[in-house]
């Protein structure tokens, strides 16, 4: 069996689930925080607003994701400043749609690990006069590591399988959006078992892998210390 055509959309899934992880946990974590910790009675309205993707069809997320980078969406415009019409169709949309369908699965997690810092913590930290960066790095940022890795491991998986989403803003094309989801689907259109099998094989793998790891983690979180 060729493997050749295998390879294109597995790099392509990895690098798609690895840039949407890393700008997550760069976007997620004052989010998480301010969730977690936020004083206005409204910020429940954005949390619904940030969960929307876990109850919301692929299809209809995808689909007003497709307005929003369309040429008359701002998506267009944002891609007329280097000359293009559409963020559609392109790795790019393909990473912002990525970002927007996983934002829950890492913020959740996060917010629930901030949660669960009670204040009596900052509080000391702020009495041994230690400044906010300092109170993060030290204080907030060990207590949390375990939404972290909750956060990113569950991120990365979802945008690896993700297809409705995919498909609605990015289409089928080799070496920009044809990713492991769709590729699975093409192989299965054109009657091709084999290679359906070995990447959908290789997915069910990755999923209990991502599922044993987030159970281990969680175990290790709650885990009474001596």
């Amino acid at each position: 069996m060729d493997l050749v055509p295998l390879l294109s959309p597995i790099g392509l899934t990895l690098a798609l689930a690895f840039w949407v992880t890393v700008i997550l946990l760069v976007v997620s974590t004052p989010l998480a925080w301010w969730l977690a910790h936020g004083r206005w009675a409204g910020r429940e309205v954005v949390g619904a607003v940030v969960t929307l993707p876990l109850v919301l069809p692929p299809t209809v997320l995808g689909f007003y994701l497709l307005l929003a980078l369309g040429p008359s969406g701002p998506g267009g415009a944002l891609a007329g400043l280097w000359g293009a019409r559409t963020l559609a169709f392109s790795f790019a949309g393909l990473v912002i749609g990525g970002v927007i369908a996983s934002l829950p699965f890492m913020v959740q997690p996060l917010r629930n690990a901030f949660a669960a810092i009670g204040l009596e913590v900052l509080e000391a930290a702020d009495t041994l006069g230690a400044s906010r960066r300092q109170r993060f790095w030290r204080v907030v940022l060990p207590l949390a590591r375990p939404g972290y890795l909750v956060g990113g491991i569950m991120a990365f998986a979802h945008t690896m399988g993700e297809f409705g989403v995919v498909l609605m803003i990015g289409g089928n094309i080799p070496g920009q959006t044809k990713v492991l989801s769709i590729a699975i689907y093409d192989f299965v259109e054109r009657l091709e078992w084999d290679r359906a099998h070995m990447l959908a094989g290789g997915m069910v793998a990755f999923a209990f892998l991502v599922v044993f790891g987030t159970l281990l983690v969680n175990r290790r979180a709650t885990a009474p210390r001596e």
